[in-house]
């Protein structure tokens, strides 16, 4: 058997400059992490070595890879040459609700099926790996920022650059700051799930209001880069509202009534800022508050579900192989 973990990110600012359709113009730069909260997948040698059966939120089983339904697990399957086997998926989060998920599963399944041929692979391979698999052979309308994030792993700061390649940057805190940026980072999960690239279709169709928003957007997150490394973690309150303000703007199918309220209700119980995550409408509210307010934040938000997590440093590994 083989296991993979992979862990899911939160995004702080500059998401949307990761798309193609805007870096390839402009640069695009985001500021993320990951988090506590995983993708794993194991991996068997089936008894009937063409047989493979993949269980994921549904059961599939094949006699050929061509057969498979889910595009992902197709496709990168027919890219490593591999059958015979059964997979399994499951996740701490579910899917579609805005921390990466699928793009953590594709980086974990390049990294276990990788495993299972006897290759390691090394960070930034995996990410660009992903990358090629989602954008290029499965034409998703996403951006870069997912794969990366998961195969690195960590805080870091990603410069998407005009000609496709990326620069990664670690933000090193100490632990005295990483701790305390732990505490004043608050999730709830406030339900819905939708297709982040129907969303994200919308705002990859570039038009001059969109592209200031976004501009303003790499803006927010070369500035929280700098106040970061500088030991400055307060700045990251008002750069996500400042964020969220300017994301709302790209596009209307990120927000809506119930979204907006809880927002704002947030923000007159203690929360310094916030944002949704993900290409928005529906998952995850992040918000920043100094621990003294979080109790009344709590209160005020009681009908969503807190989520306890700390940020993680170590990206999609290798939890267990004991291949023969």
């Amino acid at each position: 058997m083989i296991v993979t973990r992979t862990p899911l990110r939160i995004s702080f600012c500059g998401g949307g400059s990761d798309l193609p359709s805007f870096y390839k113009r402009h640069g695009g730069h985001v500021v993320s992490t990951t988090v506590d909260k995983y993708v794993y997948l194991s991996l068997e040698r089936s008894f009937n070595p063409i047989a493979t059966s993949l269980k994921y939120s549904t059961v599939e089983k094949v006699d050929s890879v061509d057969e498979i339904k889910h595009p992902i697990f197709r496709e990168c399957l027919k890219m490593h040459n591999v059958q015979g086997v059964e997979i399994n998926s499951t996740a701490d989060i579910p899917s579609g609700t805005g921390m990466g998920s699928s793009s953590s599963f594709t980086v974990g399944l390049i990294n276990l099926l990788r495993a299972y041929n006897g290759n390691f692979s090394d960070r930034r391979f995996l990410a660009e790996s992903a990358c090629e698999m989602e954008i290029d052979i499965l034409h998703e309308p996403i951006g870069k920022q997912d794969q990366y994030a998961a195969a690195y792993g960590g805080l870091n700061y990603y410069h998407f650059k005009k000609d496709h390649s990326v620069e990664v940057e670690h933000l090193a805190l100490s632990k005295e700051l990483k701790d305390t940026l732990n505490k004043r980072l608050v999730l709830f999960y406030i339900g819905g799930d939708r297709s982040a690239s129907t969303i994200l279709k919308e705002q990859s169709e570039s038009d001059e209001r969109k592209d200031e928003a976004t501009k303003k957007l790499c803006s927010l997150a070369i500035k929280l880069k700098d106040d970061l490394k500088s030991g400055d973690i307060d700045s990251l309150g008002k750069l996500l509202d400042e964020s969220w303000k300017l994301k709302r703007e790209i596009t209307s199918r990120i927000s809506n009534n119930k979204i907006d309220e809880i927002y704002d209700l947030g923000l007159s119980n203690g929360a310094v800022g916030g944002k949704l995550l993900g290409a928005g409408g529906a998952g995850f509210m992040l918000f920043y508050a100094h621990e003294e307010d979080q109790t009344g934040l709590k209160a005020a938000l009681s009908r969503c579900r807190d989520i306890p997590f700390r940020m993680e440093c170590e990206g999609s590994k290798v939890v267990f192989n004991d291949q023969h």
